[in-house]
């Protein structure tokens, strides 16, 4: 038996990169755990320019200053060491508009690729600093992702499903989710935030004792 496991996120969120980065160490613990694993769209900034912008005047733009970026940001610092990442921050100069990365996202749904592209985007974002809003570097991470680059040029360069992505950003809004990382099991339980593999853990064993208790009254 197999149990759906939604995520919400955006491949600029830190907090995304820190829980799924978490859940995966819980997922590997637990080889035989019964999630299947589908990523959805939601954009932390819907209104950012198409092009994006320049991440510090992002950053001290929302947070009031350099000050206020800096202080929001060490909760973060803290939380990805324990988790074992590198974010390079100083390599991430432009803050990008994250609907055409949420396309790519989709598309590699269609092909079962969707881990391996949404893991090389937080790369691409939060350790090599590259603009994950530009069409060349999408395709290029597509490509060395084994989807095929130049159909996802052409793609990127149409507006093929991006109504579609706004849409399911909308509904999810509509439903209540106000930040990313969350986490939905089954279609009901709402998980949010970069939980620890510790949670995750639990809940797997508690979700496969539920599945042995339920096959033994069948």
């Amino acid at each position: 038996m197999t149990v759906k496991l939604d995520i919400l996120s955006d491949p600029i969120c830190p907090w995304c990169y820190i829980g799924k980065t978490s859940l995966e160490k819980a997922l590997a613990a637990v080889p035989d755990h019964p999630f299947v694993i589908e990523w959805h769209p939601f954009q932390l900034n819907p209104d950012m320019p198409a092009d994006g912008m320049d991440r510090r005047a992002y950053l001290e733009g929302k947070f009031g200053g350099k000050e206020g970026a800096i202080k929001a940001y060490a909760p973060v610092v803290e939380h990805a060491k324990t988790a074992g990442l590198n974010i390079n921050f100083e390599a991430m100069k432009r803050t990008p508009n994250t609907l055409d990365a949420h396309r790519l996202i989709h598309w590699a749904g269609i092909e079962q690729k969707q881990n391996a592209i949404v893991d090389a985007l937080f790369q691409a974002y939060f350790v090599d600093g590259r603009d994950i809003g530009d069409h060349e570097v999408l395709a290029d991470i597509a490509d060395s992702n084994g989807m095929d680059g130049s159909v996802v040029a052409k793609l990127l360069k149409s507006d093929s499903d991006a109504k579609d992505i706004s849409d399911r950003d909308a509904h999810s809004r509509k439903m209540g989710v106000s930040s990313v990382p969350t986490f939905i099991v089954a279609g009901q339980h709402a998980v949010p935030g970069a939980q620890p593999p510790e949670l995750w853990q639990k809940v797997i064993g508690e979700i496969m004792d539920q599945i042995q208790a339920d096959d033994a009254e069948a």
